[in-house]
Order: C-alpha cells, then sequence, then structure tokens
C-alpha cells in the first residue's frame, strides 16, 4: 500500500521506472495495470527456494550462511541475478538520477560505491540512492522478543543480534533513509548517527475512506488487520478471549467483528464464542468501520505506523488502542486534542469501550478530531510530497 500509492504520486511529476519480482499469484491484468502508473516497467520472475536441506539441518545451513554473509536467508532467497545485472548496466548508462529501495528487501541490489561515484552523464556528483523502510527488522524482531509474541523464541534471540549488524550494514549504504514512524528513526540513528534520515508516514486515501455521515450508535465493535499476520493474531485473541467476555457482561447484545484477510485457524476458532463474528476477507473494509460503534486496536507487538488505526480514524469511527496500535500518532495529552482513547490492559479495554458506548458526545469528539488529523498530517499526498523533497535532495 506505501510503495503504491506514493508511486502513484511520483509518477504524476516524474519519469518513474519501475524494477520488481512477480510471484505466481499476479495475474496479467495486474501487471498490465501497473504498466499505467509508471514510464517503464520491468519484471522478473520471483526467485524459487533453493533446494535446501529441509528440517533441522536446513535451519542450520540458513544460520549458519546469515551468520557468514551477514544476510537474512529471507533477503538472499528472493536475490536474482538477473535482475542484478539489469540495474547494474542501467546505472551504467546513467540511465536514472535516483534509485529507491522499497523496504529493506531489496536493499541488496544497491551498491555501495554507488552512493560516491564520479562521472555520471547527467553531471551528478553522486547517485542519490534512497531506502524506503517500512518497518525495522531488528526493531520488529525485539519488539516480538519483548511482548513474548514471537513464534519461535530461540531463533528470534539468535537472529537478533544479526539483524542489528544487518541493519547498521546496509543503512550505511544509502545516501538517504526513510522511515514511518519516530521509534524507527531512534532505532536506525542508533546504527547510523550520521546518516540522512527522514520520518514520513503513511497516509490515507481519502476517497476510500470517507468520513461516515452518522453515528449509529449500538454496542458494535470491530477489529481490523490482516488475520495471517502474527502481531493481528495476537490482537485478535487477545482481545476476544481476555476482553470482549467482560463486555459482553455488560452489554450482552454487543457484537465484535473481526474484518481481514487470510483469517488462521486460531483467529477461525474464535467465532465458536458468543457474539463473535470472523469475517475475512471483505469488498469494503470502511463499510465495516462505517457501520461500528468503536474500532478497537489492542495491538501487544507489530513495529511502525499501523494503517488500520489511520483508517479507521479517517473513517470517523472512534478507535480506542494500545500504545502499539497508536503508535507514532499524537491522540492525547497537554495541548492535544483528544482523538482517540488509550487502553493496554484488558480492564483498561473494557473501561474504554464502556464510555464510549454510553456517551455519543465523546464519540463525536474523537470521530471529529481524528479525522481532522488524517486530513492535515496522513493523506498520501502529503507523504508523496515529503518523498520527493527526499528524493530531490530538497528538506523544508
Amino acid at each position: 500500500m506505501r510503495t503504491f500509492n506514493l508511486l502513484k504520486y511520483l509518477s504524476e511529476r516524474h519519469a518513474v521506472t519501475v524494477i520488481t519480482q512477480r510471484s505466481e499469484d499476479v495475474t496479467e491484468a495486474e501487471v498490465e495495470e501497473l504498466h499505467h502508473w509508471v514510464e517503464e516497467l520491468v519484471v522478473f520472475p520471483k526467485p524459487q527456494p533453493s533446494d535446501v536441506e529441509g528440517g533441522l539441518m536446513g535451519k542450520v545451513q540458513r544460520f549458519r550462511a546469515f551468520l557468514e554473509q551477514g544476510t537474512p536467508p529471507s533477503v538472499l532467497y528472493r536475490y536474482s541475478a538477473e535482475m542484478q545485472q539489469w540495474v547494474d548496466e542501467a546505472l551504467e548508462a546513467g540511465e536514472f538520477e535516483v534509485i529507491t529501495c522499497e523496504h529493506s528487501v531489496n536493499e541488496i541490489y544497491v551498491r555501495p560505491e554507488w552512493r560516491s561515484r564520479n562521472g555520471f552523464p547527467n553531471g551528478a556528483s553522486q547517485l542519490r540512492t534512497v531506502v524506503n523502510i517500512h518497518s525495522s527488522l531488528y526493531g520488529t524482531c525485539r519488539n516480538l522478543l519483548e511482548t513474548k509474541t514471537s513464534e519461535n523464541q530461540l531463533r528470534d534471540q539468535l537472529n537478533l543480534p544479526l539483524l542489528g549488524r544487518y541493519e547498521e550494514r546496509y543503512c550505511a549504504k544509502f545516501t538517504d533513509i526513510v522511515v514511518t514512524t519516530s521509534d524507527d528513526r531512534r532505532q536506525i540513528a542508533a546504527f547510523n548517527p550520521e546518516g540522512q534520515i527522514s520520518v514520513i508516514p503513511n497516509g490515507v486515501d481519502l476517497s476510500l475512506y470517507p468520513k461516515r455521515i452518522s453515528d449509529p450508535g449500538g454496542h458494535r465493535l470491530v477489529l481490523c488487520g490482516a488475520m495471517d499476520n502474527r502481531p493481528n493474531i495476537d490482537a485478535a485473541r487477545f482481545f476476544s478471549l481476555e476482553v470482549f467476555p467482560s463486555i459482553r457482561e455488560r452489554y450482552p447484545e454487543a457484537t465484535l467483528e473481526v474484518v481481514g484477510t487470510n483469517p488462521v485457524p486460531e483467529v477461525l476458532e474464535l467465532a465458536e464464542r458468543p457474539g463473535i463474528r470472523v469475517t475475512g476477507r471483505v469488498v469494503s473494509m470502511v463499510d465495516h468501520l462505517h457501520k461500528a460503534t468503536v474500532c478497537v486496536v489492542p495491538m501487544r507487538a507489530g513495529y511502525g505506523i499501523k494503517n488500520k488505526t489511520l483508517e479507521a480514524m479517517a473513517a470517523g469511527t472512534p478507535v480506542v488502542g494500545s500504545d502499539r496500535g497508536l503508535e507514532g500518532l499524537l491522540v492525547d495529552g497537554g495541548e492535544v486534542p483528544l482523538r482517540a482513547l488509550r487502553a493496554n490492559e484488558a480492564t483498561d479495554f473494557v473501561y474504554a469501550v464502556s464510555r464510549l458506548f454510553e456517551n455519543r458526545q465523546l464519540r463525536k469528539q474523537l470521530s471529529e478530531n481524528a479525522r481532522s488529523l488524517i486530513e492535515t498530517k496522513y493523506t498520501w499526498e502529503r507523504a508523496g510530497k515529503l518523498y520527493e523533497q527526499v528524493l530531490s535532495g530538497r528538506r523544508d
């Protein structure tokens, strides 16, 4: 979502070439549609994972390779020599003024010497190279360990220092680094104190997430997110098992919709509990937000700004979120207008949701303040302008 919306903005003002890899599930129609948004589209097949031995021995081999080479297996297995050759030749020919890697998985194609080379045909003293880090790998791994939501604690404990070393090394290659939150900026700055680091948050397409016309009232809760993502799975189970039963004791007619793609068995089984519905993929997320009395974002793990929170606020649905769910957003405290209610423990969520169920005026206050914040600070147009400044070397 972040990559595509930034691409849409940039393509209106610049000649953009996209070099990408195609998964088997991508259709010809989707490839053709992407052609409309760019000057040139270069598509390579997504590499197949190497025939590495499975089981314990395979894990040992992959960890040893990570230890020796310094690059995670998740990056190495996507590497394409043909794609590297295309990029190298294009840069040698001086075809581009800037190259940007969308998320760190693509950093492998950028060579360290590019940031200091002279003699490009366009007269530039260096090629501007930018990495758009959607979330810190080291920060994400550390957060999973701290919150005990990792699928494999031992693996992540072993990987954590290696990910720190990897992030420090690859960030040093780039002339500019872009992150989505202040937390990520602090994390990356610890690795690269001299780096040019800009914070550009995600945005919302306001045409897809209009503010709801009226408050539906009632006692309907919605919880959104991709339901095969570990932090979202944890959030759904935490709220369904530890919070929602207490809400149902107070409001027997209360309902909870768990909305999101690819629900795993751990999420599907929640639908067996009273008042809970697991929808799977839906045609329109905003319709479910508009019909809900309150949107809950009970994240206990997960690094970076949350699109689900921004979209709920844009839709005008009052939000109750954890510190992780509200990461990067000024929603309360001091001179800040109240834009969401904060809750971390189960009792906090019960109290906050009950306040909103009972107080229409408070719902209205959160709805209006949150929408105003999104319109001012979290549109894709604003993110695109800030990103364009980084790519051009300008900073206001």
